[in-house]
């Protein structure tokens, strides 16, 4: 099994994927396409998704460790973009049980961030998910430290891996990146936690822009 290679992704996820960012951000200068950005974030990014912080929470506390461990650029913005696949997908909608379904929200989030982003931004994004996997297979003591709702969709995302999928894992350039996201994005969810706005980060993902 591969990670780097896009997946296709199925007509039944497809189906929930809301294409209006993609929309507004396809024209338009590096300031204008940051601002719907964020912008979409603000709005889409209020709902829990089974934890207790927002996924705009998450995504700034997340941004924010990213920062202070002194990351790269792209790394910061893979990390405060990690999880917007999920905002995407609209996966805290009560109508349908996100929580049994794994709607690849990783892969969503990789090739939908893909026209506008390169590969050091994208691959830990779709890679956040597999490092997780990975991480659970390679430290025993790694998923005793997951929160329940991490725990929980882990084993809908594929459990542990395969000596084959662990060694296609190690040859993706930027997977030693994605195991660090991994780790900034398990320990980003402390409920109440201050951290700086999203606008803080408008420099740092516009630099990223291709």
């Amino acid at each position: 099994m591969t990670f780097d290679k896009k997946s296709q992704l199925s007509s039944d996820i497809e189906k929930y994927i809301d294409p209006s960012l993609a929309q507004e951000m396809t024209s338009g200068t590096a300031e204008q396409k940051v601002a719907v950005l964020f912008r979409y974030m603000e709005k889409r990014g209020q709902s829990f998704y089974d934890e207790v912080v927002t996924q705009l929470e998450h995504a700034l506390q997340c941004a924010a460790l990213a920062q202070q461990n002194g990351a790269s650029a792209t790394l910061i913005t893979g990390a405060l973009l990690h999880d917007v696949g999920h905002i995407i997908l609209d996966e805290h909608n009560a109508d349908r049980a996100f929580l049994d379904t794994d709607l690849t929200h990783e892969e969503v989030g990789a090739q939908y961030m893909e026209p506008f982003f390169p590969e050091a931004v994208t691959t830990p994004i779709r890679l956040h998910v597999p490092a997780k996997r990975y991480l659970c297979t390679t430290d025993a003591s790694y998923h005793d430290g997951l929160s329940e709702a991490s725990k929980r969709s882990f084993r809908l995302q594929g459990g542990i891996m395969s000596d084959e999928e662990r060694n296609a894992f190690e040859q993706i350039p930027h997977f030693q990146d994605a195991l660090t996201l991994r780790r900034w994005d398990d320990l980003a969810k402390v409920k109440g936690l201050e951290t700086a706005a999203l606008e803080t980060y408008r420099d740092i993902v516009q630099q990223c822009l291709i």
